[in-house]
Protein backbone atom coordinates (compact mmCIF):
# COMPACT_ATOMS: atom_id res chain seq x y z
CA UNK A 1 0.00 0.00 0.00
CA UNK A 2 2.91 2.55 0.99
CA UNK A 3 4.56 1.58 -2.46
CA UNK A 4 0.97 2.38 -4.47
CA UNK A 5 0.63 5.48 -2.28
CA UNK A 6 4.28 6.86 -2.87
CA UNK A 7 4.06 6.08 -6.88
CA UNK A 8 0.71 8.03 -7.25
CA UNK A 9 2.45 10.52 -4.93
CA UNK A 10 4.86 10.67 -7.55
CA UNK A 11 3.01 11.08 -10.60
CA UNK A 12 1.03 13.67 -8.93
CA UNK A 13 4.08 15.78 -8.32
CA UNK A 14 5.30 15.24 -11.90
CA UNK A 15 1.72 16.31 -13.57
CA UNK A 16 2.18 19.18 -11.66
CA UNK A 17 5.79 20.68 -12.62
CA UNK A 18 4.54 19.77 -16.41
CA UNK A 19 1.28 21.60 -15.84
CA UNK A 20 3.57 24.25 -13.95
CA UNK A 21 6.04 23.98 -17.20
CA UNK A 22 3.06 24.56 -19.91
CA UNK A 23 2.71 27.76 -18.43
CA UNK A 24 5.18 30.46 -19.30
CA UNK A 25 5.09 34.21 -18.71
CA UNK A 26 6.77 37.15 -20.71
CA UNK A 27 8.69 39.69 -18.80
CA UNK A 28 5.24 41.60 -18.69
CA UNK A 29 3.86 38.75 -16.98
CA UNK A 30 1.78 37.51 -19.60
CA UNK A 31 0.95 34.34 -20.25
CA UNK A 32 2.85 32.77 -23.29
CA UNK A 33 2.84 29.83 -25.66
CA UNK A 34 6.33 28.18 -25.72
CA UNK A 35 7.48 25.74 -28.26
CA UNK A 36 10.74 23.94 -28.34
CA UNK A 37 12.68 24.48 -31.30
CA UNK A 38 15.08 22.62 -33.36
CA UNK A 39 18.65 24.78 -34.49
CA UNK A 40 20.65 22.91 -37.94
CA UNK A 41 22.88 24.33 -40.51
CA UNK A 42 21.26 24.96 -43.09
CA UNK A 43 23.98 25.08 -46.31
CA UNK A 44 26.14 26.77 -43.60
CA UNK A 45 23.52 28.86 -42.16
CA UNK A 46 22.08 29.13 -39.12
CA UNK A 47 18.68 28.08 -39.14
CA UNK A 48 16.13 27.60 -35.92
CA UNK A 49 12.73 26.10 -36.00
CA UNK A 50 9.76 24.37 -34.95
CA UNK A 51 8.79 21.22 -35.95
CA UNK A 52 5.32 21.86 -35.36
CA UNK A 53 4.45 25.43 -36.59
CA UNK A 54 5.46 27.68 -39.07
CA UNK A 55 7.68 29.68 -37.22
CA UNK A 56 11.42 30.33 -38.20
CA UNK A 57 14.22 32.49 -37.66
CA UNK A 58 17.75 32.30 -39.29
CA UNK A 59 21.04 34.45 -39.98
CA UNK A 60 21.74 35.55 -43.34
CA UNK A 61 25.37 37.60 -43.14
CA UNK A 62 27.91 38.22 -45.46
CA UNK A 63 31.73 39.71 -45.81
CA UNK A 64 33.65 40.91 -48.98
CA UNK A 65 36.86 42.30 -49.26
CA UNK A 66 37.96 43.64 -51.88
CA UNK A 67 41.08 44.74 -53.49
CA UNK A 68 41.96 47.19 -56.73
CA UNK A 69 44.84 48.09 -58.55
CA UNK A 70 44.56 51.00 -61.47
CA UNK A 71 47.21 51.70 -64.26
CA UNK A 72 47.29 52.98 -67.54
CA UNK A 73 45.69 56.60 -66.90
CA UNK A 74 46.97 59.63 -68.79
CA UNK A 75 49.99 60.96 -67.14
CA UNK A 76 47.99 64.56 -66.82
CA UNK A 77 44.56 62.59 -65.28
CA UNK A 78 44.38 63.23 -61.35
CA UNK A 79 45.87 60.31 -59.56
CA UNK A 80 43.62 56.68 -59.14
CA UNK A 81 44.72 55.01 -55.49
CA UNK A 82 45.40 51.42 -55.30
CA UNK A 83 43.75 49.97 -52.30
CA UNK A 84 41.42 47.33 -50.29
CA UNK A 85 38.49 47.64 -48.42
CA UNK A 86 35.60 45.69 -46.34
CA UNK A 87 32.67 46.34 -49.64
CA UNK A 88 29.96 44.69 -47.00
CA UNK A 89 30.33 43.43 -44.15
CA UNK A 90 26.24 42.65 -43.35
CA UNK A 91 24.67 41.32 -40.81
CA UNK A 92 20.82 40.09 -40.79
CA UNK A 93 18.32 38.27 -38.88
CA UNK A 94 14.84 36.67 -41.04
CA UNK A 95 12.03 34.82 -39.30
CA UNK A 96 8.76 33.59 -40.87
CA UNK A 97 7.06 34.30 -37.08
CA UNK A 98 3.92 32.40 -38.18
CA UNK A 99 2.10 31.24 -41.66
CA UNK A 100 1.56 34.65 -43.37
CA UNK A 101 3.95 36.83 -41.76
CA UNK A 102 7.57 37.75 -42.27
CA UNK A 103 10.09 39.99 -40.61
CA UNK A 104 13.40 41.09 -41.80
CA UNK A 105 15.99 43.62 -40.69
CA UNK A 106 19.45 43.94 -42.01
CA UNK A 107 22.26 46.46 -41.67
CA UNK A 108 25.28 47.16 -43.07
CA UNK A 109 28.93 47.74 -40.90
CA UNK A 110 31.24 48.10 -43.94
CA UNK A 111 34.14 51.04 -42.96
CA UNK A 112 33.36 50.96 -39.35
CA UNK A 113 29.51 52.62 -40.03
CA UNK A 114 25.94 51.59 -39.94
CA UNK A 115 24.15 51.73 -42.22
CA UNK A 116 20.25 50.03 -42.57
CA UNK A 117 19.69 47.87 -45.36
CA UNK A 118 16.63 45.97 -45.32
CA UNK A 119 13.34 46.13 -42.61
CA UNK A 120 10.67 44.66 -44.02
CA UNK A 121 7.29 43.60 -42.74
CA UNK A 122 5.82 41.47 -45.07
CA UNK A 123 1.89 39.42 -45.28
CA UNK A 124 1.94 36.63 -47.24
CA UNK A 125 -1.83 35.05 -46.44
CA UNK A 126 -2.97 35.26 -50.04
CA UNK A 127 -2.19 32.83 -52.33
CA UNK A 128 0.51 34.42 -55.04
CA UNK A 129 0.40 37.54 -53.09
CA UNK A 130 3.12 39.36 -51.56
CA UNK A 131 2.36 42.46 -49.50
CA UNK A 132 4.97 44.51 -47.59
CA UNK A 133 6.40 47.79 -46.04
CA UNK A 134 9.49 49.00 -44.22
CA UNK A 135 12.74 49.80 -45.78
CA UNK A 136 13.94 47.57 -49.14
CA UNK A 137 14.60 47.48 -52.55
CA UNK A 138 12.47 48.94 -55.56
CA UNK A 139 11.38 46.05 -57.82
CA UNK A 140 12.61 48.36 -60.87
CA UNK A 141 16.17 46.67 -62.05
CA UNK A 142 16.61 43.19 -62.18
CA UNK A 143 20.36 44.27 -61.74
CA UNK A 144 19.96 46.45 -58.69
CA UNK A 145 17.18 43.58 -57.47
CA UNK A 146 20.17 40.91 -57.73
CA UNK A 147 21.97 40.39 -53.85
CA UNK A 148 24.91 40.86 -54.26
CA UNK A 149 26.70 38.27 -53.34
CA UNK A 150 25.71 36.34 -56.63
CA UNK A 151 26.14 39.76 -58.84
CA UNK A 152 28.14 38.29 -62.28
CA UNK A 153 30.69 40.82 -61.38
CA UNK A 154 32.04 43.02 -58.15
CA UNK A 155 29.72 45.85 -59.37
CA UNK A 156 26.83 46.80 -60.86
CA UNK A 157 27.12 48.91 -64.27
CA UNK A 158 26.95 52.54 -63.83
CA UNK A 159 24.46 53.29 -66.04
CA UNK A 160 22.71 51.03 -62.48
CA UNK A 161 24.81 53.04 -60.01
CA UNK A 162 23.52 56.52 -62.04
CA UNK A 163 19.60 55.93 -62.12
CA UNK A 164 18.27 52.66 -60.93
CA UNK A 165 16.27 53.32 -57.45
CA UNK A 166 17.73 51.23 -54.47
CA UNK A 167 16.50 51.07 -50.55
CA UNK A 168 13.99 53.61 -49.87
CA UNK A 169 10.47 53.61 -46.99
CA UNK A 170 7.56 52.60 -48.84
CA UNK A 171 4.61 49.61 -49.03
CA UNK A 172 4.69 47.14 -51.95
CA UNK A 173 2.68 44.35 -53.64
CA UNK A 174 4.17 41.86 -55.53
CA UNK A 175 1.75 39.23 -57.65
CA UNK A 176 3.55 36.15 -58.98
CA UNK A 177 2.79 32.68 -60.56
CA UNK A 178 5.00 30.70 -62.92
CA UNK A 179 4.23 32.95 -66.16
CA UNK A 180 4.02 36.29 -64.65
CA UNK A 181 5.57 38.32 -62.04
CA UNK A 182 3.87 41.84 -61.51
CA UNK A 183 5.39 44.53 -58.40
CA UNK A 184 3.76 47.84 -58.01
CA UNK A 185 4.84 49.79 -54.79
CA UNK A 186 4.67 53.62 -52.95
CA UNK A 187 7.73 55.21 -51.81
CA UNK A 188 9.41 57.88 -49.73
CA UNK A 189 12.38 59.16 -48.78
CA UNK A 190 15.55 56.90 -47.61
CA UNK A 191 16.15 55.32 -44.88
CA UNK A 192 19.55 54.37 -44.78
CA UNK A 193 22.12 55.84 -42.54
CA UNK A 194 22.32 59.37 -40.48
CA UNK A 195 23.09 61.58 -42.82
CA UNK A 196 19.72 60.94 -45.02
CA UNK A 197 17.73 60.72 -41.37
CA UNK A 198 18.96 63.98 -40.75
CA UNK A 199 17.95 65.93 -44.63
CA UNK A 200 14.57 64.31 -43.36
CA UNK A 201 14.10 65.85 -40.20
CA UNK A 202 15.68 69.02 -41.09
CA UNK A 203 13.73 69.17 -44.53
CA UNK A 204 10.54 68.70 -41.64
CA UNK A 205 11.27 70.66 -39.05
CA UNK A 206 12.76 74.25 -40.78
CA UNK A 207 10.83 74.01 -43.93
CA UNK A 208 7.77 72.04 -43.47
CA UNK A 209 8.23 69.49 -46.51
CA UNK A 210 6.85 66.35 -46.69
CA UNK A 211 5.15 63.85 -48.87
CA UNK A 212 2.67 65.77 -50.97
CA UNK A 213 0.66 65.21 -53.71
CA UNK A 214 -0.01 69.24 -54.42
CA UNK A 215 3.55 70.44 -54.80
CA UNK A 216 4.65 67.23 -56.20
CA UNK A 217 7.50 66.30 -53.82
CA UNK A 218 8.27 63.50 -51.25
CA UNK A 219 7.21 60.45 -53.02
CA UNK A 220 7.88 57.85 -56.02
CA UNK A 221 5.96 55.30 -57.49
CA UNK A 222 7.29 52.41 -59.43
CA UNK A 223 6.09 49.22 -61.13
CA UNK A 224 7.46 46.44 -62.94
CA UNK A 225 5.97 43.63 -64.86
CA UNK A 226 7.95 40.55 -66.37
CA UNK A 227 7.09 37.58 -68.25
CA UNK A 228 8.59 34.05 -68.32
CA UNK A 229 7.84 32.17 -71.34
CA UNK A 230 10.15 29.22 -70.09
CA UNK A 231 8.81 28.65 -66.67
CA UNK A 232 7.62 24.78 -67.28
CA UNK A 233 11.01 23.96 -68.31
CA UNK A 234 13.79 23.09 -65.28
CA UNK A 235 16.95 23.97 -66.40
CA UNK A 236 16.28 26.64 -68.52
CA UNK A 237 14.70 30.19 -68.15
CA UNK A 238 13.89 33.12 -70.01
CA UNK A 239 12.70 36.69 -68.32
CA UNK A 240 11.59 39.59 -70.17
CA UNK A 241 10.77 42.37 -68.19
CA UNK A 242 9.99 46.23 -68.16
CA UNK A 243 9.60 48.63 -65.21
CA UNK A 244 8.22 52.05 -64.83
CA UNK A 245 8.94 54.93 -62.04
CA UNK A 246 7.50 58.45 -61.27
CA UNK A 247 9.48 60.47 -59.05
CA UNK A 248 10.02 63.78 -57.17
CA UNK A 249 11.85 65.27 -55.12
CA UNK A 250 12.51 63.36 -52.08
CA UNK A 251 12.62 63.65 -48.42
CA UNK A 252 16.34 62.38 -47.81
CA UNK A 253 17.63 65.30 -50.50
CA UNK A 254 19.95 67.70 -48.42
CA UNK A 255 18.19 70.81 -47.24
CA UNK A 256 20.01 72.53 -49.76
CA UNK A 257 19.71 70.57 -52.64
CA UNK A 258 15.75 70.57 -52.58
CA UNK A 259 14.47 70.71 -55.68
CA UNK A 260 17.51 69.95 -57.82
CA UNK A 261 18.03 66.80 -59.63
CA UNK A 262 21.23 65.36 -59.33
CA UNK A 263 22.48 61.62 -61.25
CA UNK A 264 26.22 60.42 -60.79
CA UNK A 265 28.21 57.38 -61.13
CA UNK A 266 31.76 55.43 -60.56
CA UNK A 267 33.60 53.64 -63.27
CA UNK A 268 31.95 50.23 -61.90
CA UNK A 269 34.28 50.36 -58.62
CA UNK A 270 34.23 51.02 -55.25
CA UNK A 271 37.45 51.51 -54.16
CA UNK A 272 38.02 54.51 -57.05
CA UNK A 273 35.95 57.29 -55.26
CA UNK A 274 36.08 59.76 -58.31
CA UNK A 275 32.85 60.22 -59.58
CA UNK A 276 33.37 61.25 -63.27
CA UNK A 277 30.15 61.08 -64.27
CA UNK A 278 28.07 63.79 -62.76
CA UNK A 279 25.20 65.89 -63.73
CA UNK A 280 25.89 68.17 -60.76
CA UNK A 281 22.56 69.38 -59.05
CA UNK A 282 19.99 70.88 -62.02
CA UNK A 283 17.90 73.31 -60.86
CA UNK A 284 14.16 73.47 -61.30
CA UNK A 285 13.68 69.88 -61.16
CA UNK A 286 9.63 68.80 -61.15
CA UNK A 287 10.14 65.08 -61.48
CA UNK A 288 11.86 62.06 -63.74
CA UNK A 289 9.72 58.89 -65.74
CA UNK A 290 12.44 56.39 -65.41
CA UNK A 291 11.98 53.21 -66.90
CA UNK A 292 13.85 50.21 -68.13
CA UNK A 293 13.32 47.27 -70.80
CA UNK A 294 15.21 44.07 -69.37
CA UNK A 295 15.80 40.59 -71.19
CA UNK A 296 18.01 37.98 -69.05
CA UNK A 297 17.71 34.13 -69.80
CA UNK A 298 19.91 30.73 -68.75
CA UNK A 299 20.56 27.39 -70.07
CA UNK A 300 22.00 24.54 -68.34
CA UNK A 301 25.27 26.84 -67.15
CA UNK A 302 24.93 29.52 -69.16
CA UNK A 303 23.33 32.66 -68.39
CA UNK A 304 23.13 36.26 -70.42
CA UNK A 305 21.49 39.41 -69.39
CA UNK A 306 20.81 42.95 -71.07
CA UNK A 307 19.20 46.28 -70.17
CA UNK A 308 18.55 49.49 -71.08
CA UNK A 309 17.91 52.39 -68.98
CA UNK A 310 15.98 55.46 -69.56
CA UNK A 311 15.77 58.15 -68.03
CA UNK A 312 13.42 61.70 -68.55
CA UNK A 313 13.88 64.43 -66.46
CA UNK A 314 11.22 67.74 -66.32
CA UNK A 315 12.64 70.66 -64.81
CA UNK A 316 10.87 74.07 -64.70
CA UNK A 317 11.76 77.40 -64.25
CA UNK A 318 8.89 79.46 -64.51
CA UNK A 319 7.17 78.95 -67.59
CA UNK A 320 9.92 77.71 -69.25
CA UNK A 321 9.88 73.74 -69.43
CA UNK A 322 12.80 71.45 -70.30
CA UNK A 323 13.54 67.85 -70.69
CA UNK A 324 16.57 65.99 -70.37
CA UNK A 325 16.61 62.56 -71.61
CA UNK A 326 19.66 60.65 -69.76
CA UNK A 327 20.20 56.77 -69.73
CA UNK A 328 22.57 53.73 -71.01
CA UNK A 329 22.57 49.87 -71.20
CA UNK A 330 24.82 46.96 -70.65
CA UNK A 331 24.97 43.26 -71.93
CA UNK A 332 26.68 40.56 -70.03
CA UNK A 333 27.49 36.82 -69.85
CA UNK A 334 28.93 34.31 -67.94
CA UNK A 335 29.07 30.36 -68.14
CA UNK A 336 29.96 27.69 -65.61
CA UNK A 337 33.49 25.73 -67.22
CA UNK A 338 33.08 22.43 -65.22
CA UNK A 339 29.43 21.45 -65.29
CA UNK A 340 28.10 23.64 -62.72
CA UNK A 341 23.89 25.16 -63.31
CA UNK A 342 22.54 28.33 -63.24
CA UNK A 343 19.40 29.11 -60.75
CA UNK A 344 16.24 31.76 -61.70
CA UNK A 345 14.79 32.33 -58.55
CA UNK A 346 10.70 32.96 -59.66
CA UNK A 347 10.35 34.51 -56.17
CA UNK A 348 12.60 37.69 -56.70
CA UNK A 349 12.55 37.83 -60.81
CA UNK A 350 16.27 37.61 -61.17
CA UNK A 351 19.29 35.40 -60.77
CA UNK A 352 20.69 33.60 -57.47
CA UNK A 353 23.16 31.40 -56.71
CA UNK A 354 24.86 28.75 -58.99
CA UNK A 355 25.09 25.12 -58.51
CA UNK A 356 27.84 23.94 -58.55
CA UNK A 357 29.31 21.21 -61.13
CA UNK A 358 32.54 19.77 -59.11
CA UNK A 359 33.28 19.08 -55.19
CA UNK A 360 35.80 21.49 -55.63
CA UNK A 361 33.38 24.11 -57.07
CA UNK A 362 32.87 25.18 -60.53
CA UNK A 363 34.53 28.49 -62.39
CA UNK A 364 31.92 31.12 -63.92
CA UNK A 365 33.66 32.93 -67.09
CA UNK A 366 32.02 36.38 -67.76
CA UNK A 367 32.05 39.03 -70.01
CA UNK A 368 30.20 42.82 -69.84
CA UNK A 369 29.84 45.76 -72.38
CA UNK A 370 28.46 48.74 -70.62
CA UNK A 371 27.67 52.58 -71.53
CA UNK A 372 26.22 55.61 -69.69
CA UNK A 373 25.66 58.71 -71.31
CA UNK A 374 24.65 61.40 -68.53
CA UNK A 375 25.20 64.24 -71.51
CA UNK A 376 21.94 65.97 -72.90
CA UNK A 377 24.11 68.41 -75.19
CA UNK A 378 20.67 70.26 -76.74
CA UNK A 379 19.61 71.51 -72.68
CA UNK A 380 24.16 72.02 -71.97
CA UNK A 381 24.48 69.68 -69.65
CA UNK A 382 26.99 67.72 -69.79
CA UNK A 383 27.58 64.97 -66.80
CA UNK A 384 29.43 62.99 -69.16
CA UNK A 385 29.45 59.24 -70.34
CA UNK A 386 31.86 56.48 -70.03
CA UNK A 387 32.19 52.93 -71.40
CA UNK A 388 33.70 49.60 -69.83
CA UNK A 389 34.72 46.28 -71.18
CA UNK A 390 35.08 44.33 -68.55
CA UNK A 391 35.98 40.33 -68.49
CA UNK A 392 36.15 38.53 -64.89
CA UNK A 393 36.52 34.83 -63.15
CA UNK A 394 34.25 33.38 -60.07
CA UNK A 395 35.40 30.66 -58.24
CA UNK A 396 32.30 28.97 -56.71
CA UNK A 397 34.63 27.26 -53.90
CA UNK A 398 31.42 26.75 -51.46
CA UNK A 399 28.32 27.08 -51.06
CA UNK A 400 29.02 30.03 -48.76
CA UNK A 401 32.50 30.83 -50.37
CA UNK A 402 33.21 32.85 -53.64
CA UNK A 403 36.10 34.70 -55.11
CA UNK A 404 36.46 37.02 -58.15
CA UNK A 405 38.44 38.15 -60.16
CA UNK A 406 38.03 41.17 -62.65
CA UNK A 407 39.55 43.04 -65.40
CA UNK A 408 37.99 46.49 -66.38
CA UNK A 409 38.75 48.78 -69.31
CA UNK A 410 36.99 52.00 -68.65
CA UNK A 411 36.88 55.27 -71.21
CA UNK A 412 35.40 58.30 -70.21
CA UNK A 413 34.56 60.96 -72.55
CA UNK A 414 35.57 64.81 -72.25
CA UNK A 415 33.06 65.58 -70.63
CA UNK A 416 33.51 63.16 -67.83
CA UNK A 417 34.97 65.60 -65.22
CA UNK A 418 33.06 65.18 -61.83
CA UNK A 419 31.60 68.00 -61.40
CA UNK A 420 34.53 70.54 -63.16
CA UNK A 421 36.84 68.91 -60.53
CA UNK A 422 39.17 66.25 -62.60
CA UNK A 423 41.06 66.61 -65.61
CA UNK A 424 40.18 65.86 -69.06
CA UNK A 425 42.74 66.52 -71.34
CA UNK A 426 45.34 68.88 -72.08
CA UNK A 427 44.99 72.99 -73.35
CA UNK A 428 46.99 74.55 -76.18
CA UNK A 429 49.93 75.04 -73.68
CA UNK A 430 50.03 71.55 -72.45
CA UNK A 431 48.70 72.26 -69.57
CA UNK A 432 45.91 69.88 -67.74
CA UNK A 433 42.70 71.22 -67.67
CA UNK A 434 39.29 70.22 -65.81
CA UNK A 435 36.79 72.49 -68.74
CA UNK A 436 36.39 70.19 -71.78
CA UNK A 437 35.52 73.75 -73.90
CA UNK A 438 39.95 74.09 -73.30
CA UNK A 439 40.68 70.58 -74.65
CA UNK A 440 42.71 70.39 -77.09
CA UNK A 441 42.94 66.99 -78.46
CA UNK A 442 44.73 66.44 -82.06
CA UNK A 443 44.08 62.75 -81.96
CA UNK A 444 40.35 63.83 -81.04
CA UNK A 445 40.51 61.65 -77.73
CA UNK A 446 40.03 63.41 -74.16
CA UNK A 447 39.00 62.24 -70.97
CA UNK A 448 40.14 59.87 -68.63
CA UNK A 449 40.91 55.96 -69.78
CA UNK A 450 42.10 53.59 -67.55
CA UNK A 451 42.48 49.76 -66.09
CA UNK A 452 42.26 48.23 -63.03
CA UNK A 453 41.84 44.68 -61.78
CA UNK A 454 39.59 43.89 -58.75
CA UNK A 455 39.72 40.48 -56.50
CA UNK A 456 37.05 39.93 -54.03
CA UNK A 457 36.91 36.90 -51.63
CA UNK A 458 33.11 36.26 -50.05
CA UNK A 459 31.68 34.19 -47.17
CA UNK A 460 28.11 33.91 -46.55
CA UNK A 461 26.67 32.54 -43.00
Amino acid sequence: MRKILFTLAVLLMAASAANAQAVKYNQYGVAVESDVLDAESQDGFLVIESPKSDYKIWFDNRIQFDAGAFFGAPEWADPIGNGVSIRRARFAIKAQVDKNWYGEFDMDLADGLVELKDAIVRFTGIPNLELQAGNFKENFSIQRNSSSRYLMFMERPMVCSALAPSRHLGVNAKYDNPWIWASAGFFAQEGAGSEEITNVQDNNKDFGRGISFKNNTGYAVTTKLVLRPLCKLDNASLHIGAAYSYRTTLLSAATGEWGTYRASARNSTSINRKKYLDTNNLKGYDHNNLWTVELAGHWGGFRFEGAYIGDNVVLKDNNTVTKLNLGGWYVQAGYLLFGGKQRYDSKGAKYTRAERGQKWGDLELCARYEFCDLNAPAQKVYGGSAEAYTVGLNWWVTNNVRMQLNYQYNNNDRYANGKDKLNVGLDAAGKAVKDYTKVVAPTGKAGVDYHMVSLRFEVDF
